[in-house]
């Protein structure tokens, strides 16, 4: 299973790590030039926690943590 979250639908998405070198132009240089570009996931924050559901019962689901501070979900 994905782990996605049930409430924000937040998920992983993809970026990448850009490593630069030089100095910028602002301190005296000439520039900085990209010198390689490397593929990431920015994950995000979820966590295991029993929900109460609306009919009453309880369920074991990925929540973001956002979605916790926010007071999405009611911990059963």
């Amino acid at each position: 299973m994905a782990k996605v979250c049930v409430i924000t639908g937040r998920r992983p998405v993809k970026g990448s790590i850009i490593n630069r070198k030089g100095q910028t132009k602002k301190s005296g240089g000439i520039g900085t030039h990209v010198t390689s570009i490397t593929k990431r996931k920015f994950r995000p924050n979820l966590q295991r926690v029993r929900i109460r559901m609306a009919n009453g019962g309880t369920k074991r689901v990925w929540v973001s943590v956002k979605a916790i501070k926010a007071g999405l979900v009611q911990k059963a």
